[in-house]
């Protein structure tokens, strides 16, 4: 019971915190982190709470939630009977958790899917140009940017992007697309579009997904200012802004017109970094939650 208690605990305290994490003001400073800490609150977050029901189920065993359930599997009767409410929660926590497991399969699926389709619509529709090497140019007026992730990634830009961009501005736009193809951000991404398939109704999963999208759009708009003057970035996505981009492709990551403003004001006037102290006391607190909730899954409290 008290296991259980814990992991019921440590779920509304992730529940409390994603919802207060969505107004923190910080998060701009040090996009990398900010990720690191979301993904950590949404592991701890799906463990906590199908651990809390499955804990509560698994105690006629009188054994955490691992060894409560392998228990379960071999048929080894209970130290105490069985009754409703253990049933019920025993239900409920698995059904949960392969509700989890099972659309995040779905949605990697469907984007393996949707990126094997637009591949085969790229051979057909877009062409290799001298000028751009290595990019794929999209026959299409309207301005588009974006960057297909994956195995054999590839960075697609239209005509329309070509003649609405100066030199340097498209090559710190390729560079913005090359840094989601290095950093894998639609890895980043899959687990909340999952989340939010398995519940739409959620303000707080809505919030965070919307977060995590501008948070790997800042990361790499800080790993192509590597590359490329920051303004010309920022001048880039004012024209994307103001010109009407074709919206990205299903599955795909590009430059889009949402929070433009924002991204444009850190890039030309950036606040300074988080202090050495704060970073890693969030790294703390990240590491801290990934080991929490599988530590209160593999013991009997």
């Amino acid at each position: 019971m008290i296991t259980a208690a814990a992991l019921a605990a440590l779920a509304t305290a992730c529940a409390v915190g994603s919802w207060r994490f969505t107004t923190a003001r910080w998060t701009s400073r040090a996009p990398r982190l900010a990720i690191i800490l979301w993904q950590s609150l949404g592991v701890t977050w799906g463990l906590a709470t199908t651990g809390a029901m499955l804990a509560y189920a698994v105690q006629p065993y009188g054994a955490g939630v691992l060894p409560g359930l392998i228990a379960f599997a071999q048929g080894e009767t209970p130290a105490q009977a069985w009754d409703p409410l253990h049933v019920l929660a025993l239900i409920a926590g698995l059904t949960a958790l392969a509700v989890l497991v099972a659309v995040l399969l779905t949605a990697g699926v469907q984007a393996l899917r949707a990126r094997r389709r637009h591949r085969m619509l790229l051979a057909l529709i877009s062409h290799d140009n001298p000028g751009v090497p290595g990019v794929r140019v999209l026959a299409h007026p309207s301005a588009a940017a974006y960057c297909v992730p994956g195995l054999r990634s590839q960075v697609v830009v239209s005509e329309g992007a070509l003649k609405l961009l100066s030199e340097d501005e498209l090559a710190a736009v390729l560079a913005h697309e090359a840094a989601h193809v290095r950093e894998r951000h639609d890895l980043v991404l899959l687990p909340f579009a999952a989340l939010r398939r398995a519940l739409p109704w959620s303000r707080v999963v809505a919030d965070a997904q919307a977060q995590v999208e501008l948070l790997i759009e800042m990361a790499a708009d800080d790993r192509a200012r590597r590359y490329c003057s920051p303004r010309r970035l920022a001048t880039a996505l004012l024209r994307f802004g103001t010109a009407g981009a074709m919206p990205t492709p299903h599955g795909m990551l590009g430059v889009h017109a949402h929070n433009v403003m924002a991204r444009v004001n850190r890039l030309i006037k950036p606040d300074p970094e988080l202090a050495t102290s704060v970073r890693y006391g969030f790294i703390t607190l990240s590491v801290t939650l990934l080991t929490s909730a599988p530590f209160l899954w593999v013991i009997q409290l």
